[in-house]
């Protein structure tokens, strides 16, 4: 009997020893996959104390965030092929010493140009890391556990820049900025131990060679497209650095269509977009997170500078939004297995367009309950919209080709956020220095006053009520902006869906 009584503890230790092991590389992967999401927004709600401490004017702001924004983006694609064809794991672990490092830099510097730098050294290791997260988990899992293995790294994926956001606003509640860069460390270090004991190697070393022509004529096209559009409210769009960069861009991006159209293994075929609903599914995402950073961009240098909130309640100030988005999440399947995603996918732009047209109701005395009554239906639409487009991504390329889609929802979201700060951050920067009165002011005190909200702040009034009022106006500007370009992806949306009869699970 006793030695009939071991054998299933004996069984039982094999069976069980996986079970850990996938546990533990999913929580090592979604720690830092989270890490590097965060970055993304989390740096918005530290934007008024950062331009304090480093006297950085409006345009060098959208730099402190797209910086970021805009490498990560660029190099998702080339980076993901990297990981795949040498090894995600040691993509994960350069990718995290790379963010770890450039962090513990940024909290050491209060020099703006410095700052611009390493956060585009965060971006590197960034795109280093967000591939090979998913492709460990789906490389290394067995059938039966992938499904929710991705399941738990979507959601981190998703929740992880809001997350960020609060938890910036309680660190700079107990500490100042440079702590944000002090947490990134901690976690990148906690990742990248984690890797080291638990995440296993995984590669395909007979994947195609890397494009690195391709990646180089992204990379160069879209850097030359976002100076241009950041720099020309200060240099001027007639500027020649602005016309020469701009076009230098677009040259730069139709050489990239080219190269890729005439490779055999490209780093992103642009073929693919004949597929109507692949096409409709990377607009509508661009398009949402363009407007989302944006208008995050905006928001929280309106609720800490124009209506004097701290930190924490600027961030806590968007959880309606967080509050509308989850229901919309859950009822977008419903609408789509019942009508179809055409109609339930164009309502939720829609409704996000409108939302965001609504912000320009906001003056510097608006109520909370405004704010609030605004963001909850953005949250909705956003729901509403962003199941549909990441399903039609997925379900418009054959099964052989799922990565591919993987990579393109990544790249869609990492880029539309670049593009929008770049876009709408320019669009603030025009309307603020064209708005803000300067007459009768000192020299030094007028250049202080043009150059952001947060400088002008410091001299208190009348200065101060100046600058809060172009700024305002400024912010209408710019989320009327937002609210045109989802109007203009719901109207592509209804035009390539027309006549489809796409549902989910189909």
């Amino acid at each position: 009997m006793p030695a009939t009584a071991a054998r299933p503890d004996r069984a039982a230790t094999p069976a069980a020893a996986p079970d850990r092991r996938h546990r533990a590389v999913l929580l090592v992967t979604c720690l830092a996959l989270a890490t590097v999401v965060a970055g993304m927004a989390s740096l918005n709600v530290a934007l008024p104390d950062i331009a304090r401490a480093t006297g950085g004017s409006q345009t060098q702001l959208s730099w402190i965030i797209d910086a970021y924004s805009l490498v990560f983006a660029a190099l998702l694609l080339p980076a993901g092929a990297i990981g795949d064809r040498f090894g995600r794991r040691r993509a994960l672990l350069v990718g995290l010493a790379v963010f770890g490092a450039g962090s513990g830099l940024a909290a050491l510097t209060t020099d703006p140009g410095a700052l611009i730098a390493l956060r585009a050294l965060l971006g590197v290791g960034a795109a280093l890391v967000m591939p090979a997260t998913l492709s460990t988990i789906t490389s290394t899992f067995p059938p039966e556990r992938r499904a929710r293995g991705v399941a738990a790294w979507a959601a981190v994926a998703g929740a992880a820049a809001v997350l960020g956001l609060f938890a910036t606003g309680l660190l700079l509640e107990l500490w100042s900025w440079p702590s944000i860069f002090v947490l990134n460390v901690v976690l990148a270090v906690l990742a990248l131990a984690g890797t080291l004991l638990f995440v296993p190697e995984s590669a395909e070393p007979d994947a195609p060679r890397l494009d690195v022509v391709g990646a180089l004529l992204a990379v160069a096209g879209l850097a030359s497209l976002v100076y241009a559009v950041i720099e020309a409210p200060v240099r001027g769009w007639a500027d020649p650095w602005t016309l020469v960069g701009g076009l230098a861009g677009l040259a730069l991006l139709a050489g990239f269509v080219r190269w890729e159209l005439r490779r055999r293994h490209p780093l992103l075929d642009p073929r693919l977009f004949r597929e109507r609903r692949f096409a409709a599914g990377t607009l509508s995402i661009t398009c949402q997170f363009f407007a989302f950073f944006g208008y995050l961009f905006v928001i929280m240098q309106y609720l800490q500078l124009v209506r004097e909130r701290s930190a924490l309640a600027a961030a806590v100030a968007l959880l309606p939004m967080a509050l509308g988005m989850a229901p919309g999440a859950r009822l977008s399947p419903r609408l789509t297995d019942r009508f179809g995603a055409r109609g339930p996918w164009v309502a939720g732009l829609l409704l996000v367009a409108g939302a965001l047209a609504s912000l320009g109701l906001l003056d510097a005395d608006s109520s909370g309950w405004l704010v609030a009554a605004v963001l909850f239906p953005l949250g909705l639409g956003a729901g509403l919209a962003m199941t549909p487009a990441t399903t039609a991504i997925t379900e418009a390329l054959p099964s052989a080709l799922q990565n591919v889609g993987s990579a393109m929802n990544d790249l869609a979201r990492e880029l539309g956020g670049a593009l929008g700060i770049a876009v709408l951050g320019s669009v603030l920067t025009a309307g603020y220095r064209a708005r803000v009165d300067v007459a009768g002011l000192p020299p030094q005190l007028a250049d202080a006053a043009r150059s952001s909200l947060a400088a002008a702040s410091r001299f208190g009034p009348p200065v101060a009520d100046r600058a809060r009022d172009a700024f305002v106006h400024a912010m209408h500007l710019t989320v009327l902006t937002a609210a045109g370009v989802v109007t203009l992806a719901a109207v592509a949306v209804a035009v390539l869906l027309r006549g489809t009869t796409t549902r989910t699970g189909r």
